[in-house]
């Protein structure tokens, strides 16, 4: 009988998490495509007259397009010490490859140290929750800090570019307007633009200064400004016209982020309050009736997991819908 309770959990709870990974997939298989298109549309009116024919144009705006599309379907093979690398670089910490992998390493041996300590499970599974934890938790604070880094550059960025624009419009080089940004901005956008200046003073060509710089920032801000640097340096045309409508698309994508930041508000509170439920409803157990907890953390141990493993996938899935790029 307990054979047959044990078996029919785990068939369920496979179920569940199939049923998951299918919602997963079915939430995010269009969302490259959908973010080729939404970065078409938002350079495609950058478009600046600037004395051009209706044909030329079009031309241009062709050939923006396909910047576009080549900047967000490219993909190259990379190693994965040059992955860890360009993670590292995009939070802002300078550490060598070898020392990240040592601290995974450790983070990992302390895991499972832990896990045989705590006595929780089977020893055998301390492998894979020394695996889980050294690769996991160093890869999420990585992302923490490259999110925080990449809204800090965001938060400056179009006031960055009306200075461009000003500096433009009174006669000074482009070169100098960058070297300006560089001197008055704080924080990475002021670090990302010494850098570019410091790139055109060694000789390095703009599409490598930005190629670099993009390794950095993978932002679809700057992605367009290096698109816009990228296509006016080879057809031409009004460069302030086209950054000063660069910075209305960058302030109207700020606008509509808080804005949906406002309305999927109560659904992350919602989904936070659904999340931590089980886990209070726990706590009021064990303190009410010990011996009733003490008995699911023993002979069912393997519903704890399978509890956690459903609850992890349906806080992921609900964070996809109510987390996403403008």
């Amino acid at each position: 009988m307990d054979q047959t309770i044990v078996m029919l959990s785990v068939i369920i709870g496979l179920a569940i998490v199939l049923l998951g990974v299918v919602a997963t997939v079915i939430i995010t298989v269009a969302r490259p495509r959908m973010k080729i298109k939404k970065r078409i549309d938002a350079i495609g009116s950058l478009s600046t007259g600037g004395g051009l024919t209706s044909k030329a144009e079009m031309r241009r705006q062709k050939r923006i397009q396909e910047k576009v599309k080549s900047v967000g379907s490219e993909k190259k093979q990379e190693s994965i010490s040059d992955k860890i690398s360009n993670a590292l670089l995009q939070a802002g910490i300078n550490m060598k490859v070898g020392m990240f992998v040592f601290i995974c390493i450790a983070i990992g041996a302390v895991g499972v140290m832990g896990f045989l300590i705590s006595g929780i499970a089977s020893p055998l599974i301390a492998p894979v929750f020394g695996i889980v934890i050294g690769i996991g938790l160093p890869k999420m604070f990585l992302k923490i800090m490259s999110n925080r880094r990449q809204k800090d550059f965001t938060k400056h960025f179009a006031e960055a570019i009306d200075v461009i624009v000003r500096g433009i419009r009174s006669g000074l080089p482009v070169g100098e307007t960058l070297a300006i940004i560089s001197r008055e901005f704080t924080g990475p956008l002021g670090e990302e633009f010494t850098m570019i200046v410091e790139g055109q003073r060694l000789g390095m060509t703009i599409d490598e200064i930005l190629d670099r710089a993009l390794k950095r920032l993978p932002t679809a801000e700057f992605k367009f400004f290096a698109i816009v640097l990228q296509i006016q340096r080879q057809t031409g045309g009004n460069l302030a016209e086209t950054l000063e409508n660069l910075s209305e698309v960058l302030r109207d994508r700020k606008r509509l982020k808080d804005k949906i930041q406002a309305l999927s508000s109560e659904a992350k509170s919602s989904a936070m309050i659904i999340a931590s439920l089980p886990f209070l409803v726990l706590l009021m157990l064990s303190v009410v009736n010990p011996g009733y907890v003490y008995v699911l953390f023993t002979d069912g141990i393997h519903l704890v997991f399978i509890a956690l493993g459903i609850m992890a996938l349906g806080v992921a899935v609900m964070w996809k819908m109510i987390n996403f790029e403008v």
